[in-house]
């Protein structure tokens, strides 16, 4: 793993300063996240010593068979902290949430995986401003399912960025940046934690270089912007007349939703593990080798599926499926 930081120029701290940038400053602080993502750092703010006056997170969501109202986890973590959640259902016009915020005076607001846009009057109310932690190397992969994309587009390292947000997506100033490897088998659900830890380590690492003036923000080069849009349904379907590189790519990074699926036997079919395989097959076409299931890709390559799921059914081994399908001979996925 290698690090990297912007506008770090520790050759011009006093001893003092140096000193005081191992300490945790007092800076008032609201904390803005919902997902599991932002959890380490609201915790590792606390833990720093660092004071959250609020943590705003978006509404309890139903969930499950029930519907029951179901709290995000950052507002699960702020309660067992003993931090005061508010969770309004808008913010842009909310004039009575507008003056809580004001009331409060933060010298920062924190602003991770919140899932809503913050308004201009957020944005100009703290002084040190509203810092995010974003799940990529900006200018790379803007936007709503950066961890997600990296992945399917066969990045080979990825990293997380602190910046000041302005009112664009997520074009404002870099302050710091950390770099990390994406292992051949990551998928999106164990490199975000990675993600979310070496975040939370790099937002401490930025307060306390904005309170000692240590860092000096750096603007986006926008010719190098690439986006990450939230992710659809249809961004699952496996097209296979991509190589098996792409598609497994893809269906490392689009899980847990929406996954890679095709059809089969009219039905949807999830893959959820594969390997690539040296296997000549047109693309689509299945073919059984004992209890191994190999699938033709597109530029004449092919994998090998160990664990898929048929609409209705549980998960299921390739040698499981085999057995309980028989294969036909030239039978093939999406027809």
């Amino acid at each position: 793993m290698s690090d990297f930081v912007i506008g770090w120029h520790a050759s011009n701290l006093t001893i003092t300063q140096l000193l005081n940038h191992s300490m945790s400053p007092s800076l008032n602080l609201v904390f803005c996240g919902t997902p599991r993502f932002a959890v380490p750092t609201l915790e590792r703010l606390v833990n720093s010593g660092f004071h959250v006056q609020l943590v705003v997170t978006q509404p309890d969501r139903p969930k499950g068979r029930g519907l029951e109202l179901v709290p995000s986890p950052v507002k699960q973590s702020a309660s067992a902290l003993g931090i005061s959640v508010v969770q309004p259902d808008t913010i842009k016009n909310n004039d009575e949430f507008r003056t809580q915020l004001s009331a409060l005076k933060p010298g920062t607001i924190i602003v991770v995986g919140y899932g809503r846009i913050i308004p201009q009057w957020m944005l100009d109310l703290p002084p040190l401003g509203n810092i995010n932690l974003h799940a990529s190397l900006l200018p790379k992969y803007r936007g709503a399912a950066p961890i997600q994309w990296a992945i399917a587009n066969g990045e080979r390292t990825t990293g997380v960025s602190t910046m000041k947000i302005d009112a664009g997506l997520d074009t404002g100033d870099i302050l710091l940046q950390r770099e990390m490897v994406i292992a051949a088998t990551d998928t999106a659900e164990t490199l975000a934690p990675k993600l979310a830890d070496l975040g939370a380590d790099l937002m401490i690492e930025t307060l306390r270089g904005l309170v000692s003036d240590a860092i000096v923000p750096c603007k986006q080069n926008g010719s190098e912007a690439t986006l990450a849009p939230i992710l659809n349904k249809e961004d699952g379907r496996i097209d296979f007349s991509r190589s098996a590189a792409e598609i497994l790519n893809r269906l490392r990074g689009f899980q847990p939703w929406p996954g890679a699926f095709s059809t089969f036997r009219g039905k949807n079919l999830h893959l959820w593990r594969a390997v690539a395989a040296d296997h000549a097959l047109p693309p689509a076409g299945l073919q059984a080798d004992g209890n191994r299931l190999f699938c033709g890709c597109g530029h004449n390559s092919a994998i090998e599926v160990f664990e898929l799921q048929l609409e209705g059914k549980k998960r299921t081994s390739a040698s499981d499926f085999i057995r309980g399908y028989h294969l036909q001979p030239g039978e093939k996925l999406g027809s």
